[in-house]
């Protein structure tokens, strides 16, 4: 299996999954233009894609997806509280939080989570040859045990690590807003995506990357110190990266090769 960031961020959000020949996308928050762009840029043709697997439904996130899927012919799939609160998601086909998606060579895992959204998942996927398991938690409000249990094990992570806290305090946002990426129905604080993190840390994880860091409350180099400090004492020995809200990065998983240049690339 190989892993594709194709953007994460408050402007846009999407994933590409590969797993022999079966592709999927997890989320699709651009639009179509600018997905094809980028999923080129991957080596992969959208019409090349089977499914599409929706998060939930804030525009971020669901951006591209009907227009996308109509154009190139994917299936989407959905939470019935996702489709009920985007009527135009409709057609979807519905699975409830906690069922499991099959798509060709992949096998996607749904769990609830928290977040201010009708039904909010995040997925961990399986290739169904190898076994070679992707979790994908794009944004959370606060973890809870369903989940904690299901990153266990993972190869692959792809992790919100939204904000900094004192940014967040002393930023431009009012304060309802601030209360509302701080509570926990809101957006994961570097400090808890790395608490997260390190619970599910263990020497088969070889990839971990950071996803949706704010622009506004949020560097780079915060995110990345207070992860290295959670991961530390660790047996984690792969490889952390920060994906970008402008370009794609990737390709991630074991044996997955040079990342691209431009993304930004840690080690530990």
């Amino acid at each position: 299996m190989r892993l594709w960031v194709l953007g994460s961020g408050s402007n846009g959000n999407s994933i590409l999954l590969e797993a022999g020949d079966t592709r999927i996308l997890i989320d699709a928050g651009f639009f179509p233009r600018t997905l094809a762009m980028r999923l080129r840029s991957c080596g992969a043709a959208p019409e090349s894609v089977h499914a599409l697997i929706v998060t939930h439904e804030h525009l971020d996130h669901v951006r591209g997806a009907v227009a996308a899927a109509a154009r190139w012919g994917w299936e989407i799939h959905a939470s019935t509280g996702t489709v009920r609160a985007c009527r135009a998601l409709a057609h979807a086909h519905q699975f409830h939080a906690g069922e499991t998606v099959s798509v060709g060579n992949i096998k996607v895992q749904t769990i609830r989570i928290a977040h201010d959204a009708a039904e909010p998942v995040a997925i961990v996927a399986c290739d169904e040859r190898t076994g070679v398991r992707a979790a994908v938690v794009h944004d959370l409000g606060s973890p809870n045990g369903a989940l904690r249990r299901a990153l266990a094990g993972v190869d692959v992570l792809v992790l919100e690590s939204n904000h900094d806290e004192d940014m967040l305090r002393m930023g431009p946002y009012p304060p309802f807003l601030r209360a509302r990426i701080a509570g926990a129905l809101g957006h994961l604080e570097n400090r808890v995506a790395g608490q997260l993190a390190r619970g599910a840390a263990h020497s088969g994880l070889c990839e971990l990357v950071l996803a949706h860091l704010s622009e506004q409350n949020n560097t780079p180099a915060a995110a990345h110190r207070a992860m290295t400090t959670a991961l530390r004492g660790t047996r984690f020995a792969g490889r952390l990266t920060l994906a970008s809200q402008r370009e794609p990065c990737g390709p991630f998983g074991p044996r997955a090769g040079v990342i691209r240049a431009r993304q930004l690339q840690f080690a530990l």
